[in-house]
């Protein structure tokens, strides 16, 4: 969540301010941002855009409609931002990494009103992994970077069978997103003003955050993974035609 961003609190208990402030940070602030970089790609016509998504994008969950809202808007945007580019044949290339629930300081500070403190929901992953897929994204010219099977997970399921994760995530997603511990009403909270203190690259989900993704190594090498399937496909075939060592051979007469 961006800084100043609000999360964790029903719909109808947030207020227009807040709903305004949450919107002008975490989606103008991409919009803006990506304005800025255009103004000095597009004239030398190189470049990479690198924005950085959620499932949230593509699968809202309760209790942060601003956040989700806002990153629906993003996907949005740069969609539209590509065909434009795409119209004026520019090179300036655009890719957005979708990220999973990842162990940042956002749990500790932003707005929350629920009665145990936030918490990502599992499975959890650490900001180095999200960092170096973001790096990994500049170069690797794909439309999207999904990271972690849950995101995958997410994406399809809200494909095929939104009505039914409707229905999942109003079951489990209120708890998923409390710790045991209830929340301090005065907590501090940065959604108009930061918040002092020693700020860190880390939360405070060590205990099970995740250093890697099986899925993110399988993502990055799919092309020879795809080269070595068929690989594997055609030899089979051969293998099993007439006349070919461990094939069936027709008997003449």
């Amino acid at each position: 969540m961006a800084s100043g961003a609000i999360g964790w609190s029903e719909t109808d208990g947030i207020a227009p301010e807040e709903y305004r402030r949450a919107t002008e940070v975490t989606y103008l602030g991409y919009v803006h941002g990506t304005m800025a970089a255009l103004k000095r790609m597009k004239p030398r016509d190189r470049g990479t855009i690198v924005q950085v998504g959620s499932a949230l994008a593509y699968r809202s969950i309760p209790l942060q409609s601003p956040y989700c809202g806002a990153k629906a808007a993003i996907r949005a945007f740069t969609d539209s931002l590509r065909c434009e580019l795409l119209h004026d044949r520019s090179h300036v290339r655009l890719t957005v990494v979708h990220l999973p629930a990842v162990n940042t300081p956002q749990f500790d500070w932003a707005l929350a009103r629920m009665p145990g403190k936030p918490r990502p929901v599992a499975p959890v992953y650490q900001p180095e992994l999200a960092a170096r897929a973001i790096v990994w994204a500049v170069g690797a010219g794909r439309r999207e970077v999904l990271l972690g099977p849950a995101t995958v997970l997410a994406i399809w399921a809200n494909k095929f069978a939104p009505g039914l994760l409707d229905r999942y995530l109003a079951r489990t997603n209120y708890q998923a997103q409390q710790r045991s511990r209830p929340a301090s009403p005065a907590a501090p909270a940065n959604l108009f003003q930061t918040v002092r203190g020693a700020h860190r690259t880390r939360g405070s989900f060590d205990d099970e955050a995740r250093e890697g993704s099986l899925q993110w190594t399988l993502s990055r090498h799919r092309r020879w993974l795809a080269a070595g399937a068929v690989a594997l496909g055609l030899a089979a075939l051969a293998l099993s035609r007439p006349g070919r060592a461990g094939g069936r051979v027709r008997p003449t007469r």
